[in-house]
Parts: C-alpha cells; sequence; structure tokens
C-alpha cells in the first residue's frame, strides 16, 4: 500500500505502514538537477536494510528506468564484487581499472545485489546511452567514483548514487523530477506495505 495509514481496528487510530520512500528535490548547488529517495522505517525513521530494503530498491530501479536500458557501476572493492557475480552467474564486465559494469541485470539479480553487496556505494544508470560501453565515464568512475557522473548525467535518464546501508538514493536527472518519480515508483511497490511521500 502507498497510503497514508488505515484505521487500526477498533481504536480508531491511525495505523501507518512500516516502510516510508521520502522522495524530494535535492539542492546540491549550480546547474545539478537531483533527487533523493529515503528509503525508512516509519515509526522510527531508520534506514531499512537486508531482505526489506532489497525487494523494494529492486522494484523501485526497472520503475525508474522503463523500457530503458541500465546498468550497475562499481568502483571499489572490485574483487568481491566480481566472486559475487560469478556464484551467481550474473553479467559482468571489466569497464576500466577500477571498474566493473552489470549491464541490464534483472529483478531478482539487483534484489541480491542489493541485499549481499548493501554495504558498498554504487552507482545505476539508465538510458539510451546505457545500451552500450561508455569507456569515458567509466574510466572516470575507475578515478574518481560516483563524482563522474555529475558532468555526464544529462545525456542519461538518470544517474543514481546508491548507498543502500543508508537506505539512500541520489538521483541525478534532467527529466525526473519527484512528482515523476513517485508516479513511475508508486505501481511498483504497490506490494510492499510502504508509504510515499514528499517531506517539506
Amino acid at each position: 500500500m502507498s497510503t497514508p495509514g488505515t484505521a487500526a481496528p477498533g481504536n480508531g487510530a491511525l495505523e501507518l505502514p512500516p516502510f516510508s520512500l521520502d522522495v524530494q528535490a535535492l539542492d546540491l548547488g549550480g546547474d545539478v538537477k537531483a533527487v533523493a529517495l529515503e528509503l525508512v522505517e516509519t515509526e522510527n525513521r531508520e534506514p531499512v536494510r537486508g531482505r526489506d530494503a532489497a525487494e523494494i530498491w529492486s522494484a523501485v530501479f526497472p520503475a525508474l528506468a522503463g523500457n530503458e536500458s541500465y546498468a550497475v557501476d562499481f568502483f571499489s572493492h572490485i574483487e568481491r564484487v566480481r566472486e559475487f557475480c560469478k556464484t551467481r552467474e550474473i553479467a559482468l564486465r571489466d569497464a576500466a581499472e577500477r571498474c566493473v559494469v552489470l549491464p541490464q541485470p534483472n529483478q531478482e539479480q539487483l534484489q541480491q545485489i542489493f541485499e549481499r553487496l548493501e554495504g558498498e556505494t554504487f552507482g545505476l544508470r539508465a538510458g539510451r546511452a546505457a545500451q552500450s560501453a561508455d569507456a569515458a565515464l567509466e574510466g572516470n568512475l575507475s578515478k574518481w567514483g560516483l563524482n563522474a557522473y555529475q558532468p555526464v548525467y544529462a545525456g542519461y535518464t538518470f544517474c543514481a548514487i546508491c548507498e543502500p546501508e543508508d537506505g539512500w538514493v541520489t538521483l541525478l536527472s534532467e527529466s525526473l523530477w519527484p512528482s515523476e518519480v513517485i508516479r513511475r515508483v508508486r505501481p511498483a511497490v504497490e506490494r510492499f506495505n510502504i508509504h510515499i511521500a514528499r517531506p517539506n
């Protein structure tokens, strides 16, 4: 559910969903257009982690990408990522000295990535440009990490900086603003007991 709350049987009090996805514009200065997504436990505002978070994030990203291609970028702990992908038969491409790309993992694979690599910070980019290698970007990811997204994100539908352990995703996008993010995501997360909000 993505409703604000339902009346608890018998006492008339609102029973809020256990999880909340907060979606709001993020001011990164200059001309950078960004949206923050924060997945928290409704009652204590702590980040949602583990399997619950992995299931939700793995539904969110295909919904945001729609019919467009997407790829997941890792730029640290590369050997761990390689071993993880090898044991789970997830396609991987060595893109640069310290960058590996997972082209178009399916939703089940995304769930495994978000659950097993929760402690990592990684990127996800979507759009026509994600269909093929982007040697310049991938080389810069190897050198600068996810700062490499800022000068090129306008060439993609979005570039996302994923910090699952903190329940946080930063979307850099010229075309996805908070209301559009919510419109795309809401149907994908209806099966979860989650409230989608735009906090002030």
